[in-house]
């Protein structure tokens, strides 16, 4: 019998990603899959050539098939319900992204989390590569010195059909999240405030504002400003957004493609109008895995050495938390407190 007995929870097509990287695993086996729509659930089973039976209730597939592991790769709206439940089933739970379609219920299942002892790890694949590996060790070795500014750009014109372009805003509700929790994994810093506007630019294909701009405040008086948009043509940014990260004594760059790099300040006696500065280009030293597989990784060892993985729901929540905060800043038309 498998160390890890999985049952798949949402068979639509982020599923596949999951279902490919388990069946590469010696420790695990999928013994069920679950979708509302049972069509779905047969689908991926005759694609992968599983031979485990399929259902429509979590509760069921976990307790026929002595499941402890749930793959929760629902629509959020369903993630509360699915989470808790496998969690009263006493199973572990690894989530799609995001966390859940509020505050409330993800405080509710941190708790259930924390009450049943069982781990609860949330998928942020943009942290699993090795220039972003290097981008946070670059800004968070002291380099340029403390942080007082940090940018992001996610410029993408995306025509993927579907719910997306009819979303009120899609950009902040589907993709922003990634982005978000980026920011907090590079720094290390979280945000107490932000103020957020979304727009729907010329020529956009979306019904609702493909465009936002949000500026997220910290502690000590830093700012990270966000800027993004759906419908923008020509010259996109990488999916890992463009980044410049402003430190005392010089700036880090990263375009989300290739290497980082920073740019420090050459210390002199003169007095100049503009410093000199000196390049620094560090060693892509990470050598896991990359993207879905790299987060996985790190969620499986986390289950079997017994430690906390990182992306687990009591940290994640906090990026959660950045993104509802600007909704509710969209919503009142002011900043407001995260």
């Amino acid at each position: 019998m498998s160390k890890h007995r999985i049952v798949v929870v949402g068979c639509g097509n982020i599923s596949k990603a999951w279902i490919a990287y388990t069946l590469k695993r010696d420790d695990s086996s999928i013994v069920a899959l679950v979708d509302m729509h049972l069509d779905h659930a047969e689908a991926a089973k005759a694609k992968y050539k599983l031979e485990c039976p399929v259902y429509t209730d979590v509760r069921e597939a976990i307790r026929k098939n002595e499941a402890n592991l749930v793959f929760d790769l629902t629509i959020p709206e369903a993630h509360c319900a699915i989470t808790t439940a496998a969690f009263e089933e006493g199973c572990n739970v690894f989530g799609e992204k995001p966390m859940a379609s509020s505050m409330e219920e993800a405080a509710i299942m941190v708790k259930a989390a924390a009450d049943s002892g069982r781990t609860y790890a949330i998928m942020q694949n943009r942290r699993y590569l090795k220039e972003m590996m290097a981008f946070r060790d670059l800004v968070q070795s002291g380099t340029v010195g403390p942080i007082g500014f940090v940018t992001s750009d996610f410029f993408l014109g995306l025509h993927n059909g579907g719910y997306r372009e009819t979303m009120d805003n899609p950009l902040l509700l589907d993709m922003a999240i990634h982005t978000f929790d980026q920011s907090r994994f590079i720094t290390g810093k979280d945000p107490v405030a932000v103020h957020c506007t979304t727009f729907n630019p010329a020529g956009s294909w979306f019904t609702g504002a493909a465009a936002a701009i949000c500026t997220f405040e910290y502690e000590d008086g830093s700012c990270y400003s966000y800027r993004g948009c759906y419908s923008a043509e020509g010259a996109p940014t990488s999916w890992q957004s463009s980044w410049r990260v402003v430190g005392s004594k010089g700036t880090v760059i990263w375009d989300g493609r290739t290497a980082p790099y920073a740019e420090v300040v050459i210390p002199t006696e003169e007095i100049v109008h503009e410093n000199k500065h000196k390049r620094i280009t560090p060693e892509l030293t990470w050598a896991g895995q990359e993207q879905h597989a790299g987060c996985l990784d790190d969620m499986f060892d986390a289950l079997n050495k017994g430690h906390i993985p990182s992306t687990v729901c009591t940290d994640n929540i906090k990026s959660l938390a950045m993104l509802h905060g600007a909704i509710r800043s969209l919503k009142e038309g002011c900043k407001v407190r995260i």
